[in-house]
């Protein structure tokens, strides 16, 4: 990576803060740390190039809930929370947030880092001079952009992801479960309405060309082009 993407470390403990600093600075990434939410919050509106967050979920005063609904408001930047508790609750609010990963403390860095690495990747390079047509939609898959019957589309970052997996997949029966796998890069078996709201959304914002998307009863999804 020639300009260093940014990536911003919230967490409380400097010590946990250093070792992820140390190990993604090795990998090239420019680290800025925040020691609570608010200070998270300060730092990310001053930069508007951070790349990807790393967020704590148990911290004083603001956690990391909170920091990812204020973010979630008015960015789609990939956000990783890192959490000392396993709970299936805490996991189904983070795919509500529309939180990236999920990873459990404690943890190994190599394993973060490589989670960072494949995360930063998809959303910004993913294979630079890629652009796919399926009927009247033309996806750049570099550039994160959509045009149908050449006008843009503005999809938020899963919406985009979830359009660009359901065309790789065309004519294939998808479970919501292998969305979820998939799409948000997660082997979470539970609710399947995050699936459906962003699909409901995604097929309003394409207009006619959402009729492409077709439900099968009980099961899923499947990708038509006819």
């Amino acid at each position: 990576m020639d300009n260093k993407m940014k990536i911003l470390v919230v967490d409380d403990e400097s010590r946990m803060r250093k070792l992820v600093k140390d190990f993604l600075v090795k990998k090239d990434f420019e680290v800025l740390e925040a020691e609570n939410g608010e200070q998270a919050l300060d730092i990310f509106f001053e930069n508007k190039e951070i790349a990807l967050l790393i967020l704590d979920v148990m911290m004083p005063k603001m956690d990391g809930w909170e920091v990812c609904k204020d973010i979630r408001k008015n960015s789609r930047v990939p956000i990783i929370m890192l959490t000392a508790k396993s709970d299936e609750r805490d996991e189904l609010l983070g795919f509500e947030l529309g939180v990236d990963e999920y990873i459990s403390k404690p943890f190994s860095p190599k394993i973060l880092t490589a989670r960072v690495d494949a995360i930063i990747r998809r959303t910004y390079l993913i294979d630079q001079s890629e652009i796919v047509k399926e009927g009247p939609i033309e996806i750049d898959k570099a550039a994160h952009t959509v045009k149908i019957h050449g006008e843009p589309v503005e999809l938020s970052f899963k919406e985009f992801e979830l359009l660009v997996y359901f065309i790789d997949n065309k004519g294939i029966a998808l479970s919501r479960e292998k969305i979820l796998n998939n799409v948000w890069n997660y082997d979470y078996f539970g609710d399947a309405r995050t699936i459906d709201t962003h699909v409901k959304k995604l097929r309003k914002k394409m207009g006619d060309a959402g009729d492409y998307i077709k439900t099968i009863w009980g099961m899923g999804y499947k990708f038509e082009c006819e």
